[in-house]
């Protein structure tokens, strides 16, 4: 027998010995738990792991143990609930050393997809906190709900640990009352809590600071366009390293065409799908949010595909494409317009990262903006943040891989981590 010690006691000799320096990020949808365990020292992941179908007779845990060297476990089976799931995720951290009894962990953090705008920063979890997430669930009705059934297990299996709630809307608090209200009667409006929220917070924030580093300076000191490109998809306006303004409202049903949704419209499609085409308020809302977009227009959200299909000639596909660029092209000149000065464009998120078409299409023709991609740069693949514009550009243009639960932990131990 070695006398040396496994990796995984190792790490948990290490850990033991250092202040609590881990934070546990949880994302909680309503029938799946993202996880990610970060410790804070160096930003180092040590475990990351998904359950889902939760609720269902062949639920899904899949645990990788990255801290500890070891190869991913995957199980499925029963997993009732969101109680049920966050003990299975216990269980399988505990086996590498890194159970959430641990007193290394420093705190949770939960990402909250709806903090009204009264949550402009991470706030720590109390039953005040609770009680207005749940007040919020009118206008955020399939993520609140699950963000709190996550957070309210998690209080059961620690409740001596912090836990820390992280808005997607927060980092858009900041927009003026100009770029945040819509032009409908205040009173009204007021009553219902109807305005421009935004979205994708998190990742706004985190890529916009990103950028800033990338170019060599503060984030006081840059304008950035912001294009968060996945199956969901929104633009922000950063001035300053504060949002200006951004692509989603009060929901992220607003701004670009996205995998599923259609973004903007004419608000009086509404009216004649449920008049002349006797559709139903929910059967309206399952068309706009699922069945709209870049699937309803060619039948694929998966940018890959369509562009094989352009490829082979299919029209569908080309006018799909087409829609979505010329929508993200309105956009980013209506913000470099907001702005008046923009040192950056970064790209972030699934397409954003890995569609060097998209990208491509989506600035040319605007090389009198000082807007451009060097094809070479651009076709290029990384994993880190990487300039795709021209030497010496008037506007730089990024890439920047966005990573929403480095900003939730980063945000989470800066509030509770001295304490």
């Amino acid at each position: 027998m070695s006398s040396h010690p496994s990796p995984t006691t190792a790490l948990r000799d290490e850990l033991r010995s250092a202040p609590s320096s881990r934070v546990l990020v949880l994302n909680s949808g309503s029938s799946s738990v993202k996880y990610q365990l970060l410790d804070m020292r160096d930003s180092s992941r040590l475990a990351v792991g998904l359950v889902e179908r939760i609720g269902e007779q062949h639920s899904r845990l899949k645990h990788t143990p990255l801290a500890a060297g070891g190869e991913s476990r995957e199980w499925t089976g029963p997993i009732a609930d969101h109680d049920a799931a966050l003990k299975a995720v216990s269980a399988e951290l505990a086996k590498d050393g890194l159970g959430l009894d641990s007193p290394e962990l420093a705190a949770i953090g939960h990402r909250v997809v709806h903090g009204g705008k009264h949550f402009t920063e991470p706030t720590v979890i109390d039953d005040a906190v609770l009680a207005e997430i749940e007040r919020l669930i009118p206008v955020a009705p399939l993520h609140n709900p699950a963000n709190l059934t996550g957070i309210r297990t998690a209080q059961q299996l620690r409740p001596d640990l912090p836990q820390v709630a992280v808005f997607d809307t927060a980092f858009h608090t900041t927009m003026p009352e100009s770029a945040a209200r819509y032009a409908i009667d205040v009173e009204t409006a007021d009553r219902h809590r109807i305005r421009r929220y935004g979205f994708h917070g998190t990742s706004h924030a985190y890529v916009s600071r990103a950028t800033a580093e990338l170019l060599g300076k503060a984030p006081e000191d840059v304008n950035v366009i912001v294009l968060h490109l996945g199956n969901g998809a929104s633009a922000s306006a950063v001035r300053g390293g504060r949002c200006v303004d951004t692509s989603m409202g009060l929901t992220p049903l607003e701004g670009l065409v996205m995998g599923t949704r259609s973004g903007d419209l004419d608000p009086a499609v509404i009216f004649h799908l449920a008049r002349v085409g006797e559709m139903s308020i929910e059967e309206i809302d399952t068309l706009l949010n699922k069945k709209s977009g870049l699937i309803g227009l060619c039948g694929d959200n998966d940018m890959r595909e369509i562009r094989r299909r352009i490829d082979e000639g299919d029209q569908r596909a080309q006018l799909a494409f087409d829609i979505y660029i010329h929508r993200l092209k309105k956009y980013i000149g209506a913000y470099y317009a907001v702005l008046g000065t923009v040192d950056a464009i970064a790209f972030t998120a699934g397409v954003g990262e890995n569609a060097a078409p998209v990208r491509e299409a989506a600035l040319a023709g605007l090389e009198q903006l000082g807007l451009a991609v060097d094809a070479e740069r651009n076709a290029v693949r990384g994993d880190g943040p990487r300039l795709i514009s021209p030497a010496g550009a008037r506007v730089a243009v990024a890439v920047v891989p966005t990573d929403e639960e480095l900003e939730i932990a980063t945000q989470t131990y800066a509030l509770v981590g001295n304490a």
